[in-house]
């Protein structure tokens, strides 16, 4: 009786020692984290959204608003620099990325002289590729 006693005490207590370990080291289940394409998402249930967060989103709506804007003006895309929003540039490419997208050319340059330091990369239908931030 004694061992059984001794055994579920020792279970008791290295479930409280699991629980306590991840949650002291394993982070926070509410959070923002970032997609495969570096689009901030939530993770979980974050009581609050962190100023860097509403940025990207606000620059992505821009940044589609621009498309649909240049896509009414009648631009037939190709990969190239739409504009910026905010501190970040705006481009179109394609997917899969060719070396026509590599080239300055097609490249937002207020991005490539540092006046923005992130872009959104959108593909021909206004869709997110890509963002680096």
């Amino acid at each position: 009786m004694r061992k059984v006693l001794l055994v579920m005490i020792a279970i008791i207590i290295f479930a409280v020692g699991l629980f306590s370990f991840r949650f002291l080291i394993g982070g926070d289940e509410d959070d923002w984290i970032k997609d495969s394409k570096g689009v901030w998402i939530k993770h979980g249930n974050p009581s609050s959204t962190p100023e860097k967060v509403i940025q990207q989103q606000n620059a992505i709506i821009q940044a589609r608003e621009l498309y649909r804007t240049k896509k009414a003006e009648g631009i037939n895309f190709s990969s190239e620099c739409l504009g910026n929003s905010g501190d970040y540039a705006i481009d179109i490419v394609n997917v899969p990325r060719n070396a026509e997208d590599n080239l300055a050319e097609n490249q937002c340059a207020d991005y490539l002289s540092g006046e923005v330091h992130s872009f959104i990369e959108l593909d021909k239908e206004g869709n997110v590729v890509r963002i680096v931030d």
